[in-house]
């Protein structure tokens, strides 16, 4: 994972399983920022959920989650479907990750 994807405080975690897998944030108390996908059979990510607890919405954490994704994806050569609606707008506005989208 890339430096981008931590800080002094919280940092982004990938768990994987065999059929789906998420980036995780813990942020105290049992808050958790989360980025959900399943796996494809071709070996893509579809992403299915992005959330962020209200409490600390704003602060750039689901963009953290999002530049995870997109450094593994490109490190890993996987694709991404974006079903998750912020996942989605996030694509739209980075053009330059055009080569990612399954």
């Amino acid at each position: 994972m890339s430096d981008a994807s931590r800080d002094a405080h919280h940092e982004v975690q990938r768990e994987d399983g065999p059929s789906r897998g998420r980036y995780v944030i813990r942020l105290g108390g049992g808050a958790e920022a989360e980025l959900s996908y399943q796996r494809a059979g071709d070996g893509s990510r579809v992403v299915t959920h992005t959330g962020v607890p209200p409490a600390f919405e704003g602060r750039g954490i689901a963009g953290r989650l999002v530049d995870a994704l997109i450094a593994d994806a490109r490190a890993e050569g996987f694709k991404i479907t974006p079903l998750c609606s912020y996942v989605a707008a996030q694509f739209r506005r980075h053009p330059e990750w055009h080569d990612l989208r399954a």
